[in-house]
């Protein structure tokens, strides 16, 4: 029995002899989870898929693949002997094979899997059936990824590792493959890790999410907590999902702010009464009242098609973003006045 499908036990991950991510453990509990990395570039997410799939030696730690070790200090299992398909952001597709030959190789590598996925399942999915026949010097960079995500699908392996899958996809057909993509991995339990830097993929395809910041794993917990109950203020500063604000708590429920006086709610985790803290506020936090008596400057209007985000400037120089549907009739325009709804309350309460 399979006690965790994936194991990483205190592995530093390097490039030559500089270390990238340090002293990282992380598990994959189940066949068919779907493992999002986010951080900021150069931070060393590709190193780690690169010594996931052998392509890069450890020093110290261990990782397990289906309860074997295919890397230690004193392991180390060839990358063609893992059954691990690493997909690169950059093009590697073979360039003296058109698109389908590269496509049809993965599907070859592993026949004896079985697992449900044709050739040309794979093609019209991530519509590619313009390019097969064309060489990889033929086609866009787009294409070319889609292709390389294709060729990693169809070699059918334990473990699939993709590097910025969809970066040079278009936004408008982005969306589309994200759900089959997804639709995909799920149906076929194909264990998926995914090095990304867009959240909002990584909130969609994650079962888990994990958030490298400094060289170490900052936080590794289901999107809705990444999201709703980051870890740490550089947890917070990364996302860039809202803003800290300073409060004093007053209660079991509740704290103040100078500018918006009281906020009620469940703290995440106690504090004192007379602590001060530094609240988190998202944009979704505070509702719009044209009525309401606490009214702040519009500084800024962002329109996202769904919904605007508007920026506003309180007494003391904070800017706050507040979320507002774009069906709301009234719409403001910077310099306007802003009502904020009272009582404010939010549902938890994350401080620092």
């Amino acid at each position: 029995m399979i006690k965790n499908f994936l194991e990483i036990e205190n592995v530093t991950f390097n490039v030559g002899n500089k270390s990238k991510v340090n002293n990282l453990s992380l598990t994959i509990e189940n066949e068919g989870d779907i493992i999002c990395l986010l951080g900021p570039s150069g931070i060393g997410k590709t190193t780690i898929l690169r010594t996931i799939a052998g392509l890069e030696k450890i020093q110290s730690g261990k990782i397990s693949l289906k309860n074997k070790i295919i890397s230690s200090k004193n392991i180390h299992l060839d990358p063609e002997k893992r059954n691990i398909s690493l997909s690169f952001q950059d093009n590697c597709l073979f360039p003296h094979y058109n698109v389908i030959q590269n496509i049809e190789f993965g599907a070859a590598r592993n026949k004896k899997k079985k697992k449900d996925l044709n050739v040309d399942d794979v093609i019209r999915f991530l519509n590619l059936e313009h390019v097969k026949e064309k060489f990889p010097h033929e086609i866009s960079s787009g294409e070319a990824q889609r292709a390389s995500l294709a060729r990693s699908l169809l070699s059918k392996p334990d473990l699939l590792l993709l590097d910025e899958p969809l970066s040079n996809v278009d936004q408008s057909f982005k969306e589309e493959i994200q759900v089959k993509l997804k639709k995909i991995l799920t149906e076929l339990k194909i264990t998926t890790i995914i090095v990304t830097h867009d959240s909002y993929e990584a909130f969609y395809l994650g079962t888990k999410c994990g958030i490298i910041l400094d060289g170490q794993l900052k936080q590794y917990d289901d999107p809705y907590n990444v999201y709703h109950f980051p870890n740490s203020v550089e947890v917070v500063n990364f996302l860039n999902r809202g803003i800290l604000i300073p409060a004093k708590v007053t209660g079991e429920n509740s704290l103040e702010n100078d500018d918006l006086g009281t906020i009620k709610g469940n703290f995440i985790k106690h504090y004192p009464k007379g602590s001060d803290v530094q609240l988190l506020l998202q944009p979704e936090d505070l509702e719009h009242d044209d009525k309401s008596n606490l009214k702040l400057e519009v500084v800024d209007r962002k329109f996202r098609g769904t919904n605007f985000i508007y920026t506003l400037k309180t007494l003391s120089n904070l800017l706050i973003p507040v979320f507002v549907h774009s069906h709301h009739i009234h719409q403001h325009e910077v310099d306007e006045k802003f009502g904020i709804k009272r009582p404010i309350i939010i549902d938890h309460i994350v401080c620092f």
